[in-house]
């Protein structure tokens, strides 16, 4: 991106999550990063903590009027977590599962202002639709305050143990990439990550009146024994993708995507490749190794040339595997939204030698693992 483009960007304040962010963790995470904020990016945070003020005496009340019954909340039915890396097809399967009405999950407006969904959605849901656009800036997947929404979001806005904050805060990107696998922090930050997960989890059970919760996270990835301590019997759908098909597509999303959340300069496209390649391969590593754990039948995996040919195929499956009610009510639902969905662009791309062989190097073991090789 060059200079006048970045710009024209930074003076686009609608896009970030960080008005969102109740103010305590915001003013938190300034601290942390020593208020180090880019000149151009001024009018951006300052938008960002205008709104963050603003929503603070409502926050406030949520709390004084919700707080009880959200801790005394119980979630008596086990999660269904959609994992894997970013642009694997996660988006496409939550947006599936969500027009089962068996099912809760976050919307866009619930996991943006987490803080405030209870009490006063009347009153902020205009607000997020406002501010999002029609579609994603990488792609053409519609977007709206009511679709679903993956929940690193609303953890984001109450802590901050969010990989997202790393594309607010790009100087410090690999220090927020940490929270991703949660290996290289103390117990404490783990017990307080958990506490603030279930938080938001017994939050959207409430509003979603006890339903069992289909959650997209892809950070979850690398936390598959920390989420079975916290939930023993819960079900993990994992997609993976070709590494080579991936690795463009996750490119192309951080570099649309990091210039509309951050307050900080945008990390160079050496940068932002090194990050992905390296948190690729620690997370899928990770999961790897840790899906022995998930008990028998609590798991499926999904190949993302798979699912995307026969997506009807892959629900049945998931439905099958995990016992879940209610497919056959669903389906005519299913089905009205892929036909919506068949225009959506592809994009088509040509991988360089050098990527190509560093991919091979740094995500072998991926190619291998997942039936990619040769």
């Amino acid at each position: 991106m060059d200079a006048d483009a970045e710009r024209k960007l930074a003076l686009c304040v609608k896009h970030t999550p960080l008005p969102g962010y109740i103010l305590p963790n915001f003013l938190y995470l300034l601290t942390q990063n020593r208020f180090n904020i880019d000149a151009q990016y001024l009018p951006r945070t300052m938008y960002s903590l205008f709104l963050s003020t603003i929503m603070l005496p409502f926050y406030i009340k949520e709390r004084l009027q919700f707080d009880t019954q959200t801790r005394k909340t119980t979630i008596t039915k086990p999660p269904v977590f959609i994992i894997g890396h970013w642009r694997s097809g996660t988006t496409y399967l939550h947006n599936l599962l969500s027009h089962d009405k068996n099912l809760g999950f976050f919307t866009t407006f619930q996991a943006y202002l987490p803080s405030v969904f209870l009490g006063y959605e009347k009153l902020f849901k205009p607000l997020v639709a406002k501010s999002i656009p029609k579609k994603r800036p990488m792609d053409d997947v519609a977007m709206d305050a009511e679709y679903p929404q993956e929940d690193q979001y609303a953890l984001g806005a109450f802590s901050p143990y969010s990989y997202y904050h790393g594309w607010c805060f790009p100087k410090n990107m690999e220090f927020y990439n940490n929270f991703v696998c949660m290996e290289h922090v103390p117990q404490r930050t783990i017990e307080d990550w958990k506490e603030f997960y279930l938080y938001i989890l017994k939050k959207i059970t409430l509003y979603e009146d006890g339903k069992q919760l289909v959650l997209k996270n892809q950070d979850n990835t690398g936390k598959i024994k920390i989420l079975l301590d916290m939930f023993p019997e819960a079900k993990f759908i994992f997609l993976y993708r070709n590494p080579y098909d991936l690795y463009f597509s996750m490119m192309k999303f951080m570099k649309t995507t990091i210039p509309r959340f951050c307050i900080q300069k945008p990390p160079t496209i050496e940068i932002i490749e090194s990050s992905m390649m390296n948190l690729y391969k620690t997370m899928l590593q990770k999961y790897i190794r840790e899906r022995e754990y998930i008990p028998k039948g609590n798991l499926v995996e999904v190949r993302y040339e798979e699912f995307i040919s026969n997506p009807l195929t892959t629900l049945q499956t998931i439905y099958d595997s995990f016992s879940l009610q209610g497919y056959q009510d669903a389906k005519p639902a299913f089905q009205t939204y892929l036909r919506s969905q068949k225009n959506i662009r592809t994009d088509t791309y040509t991988l360089t030698d050098e990527i190509q062989e560093k991919i091979k190097n740094t995500w072998g073991f991926a190619l291998k693992t997942f039936g990619y090789e040769g």
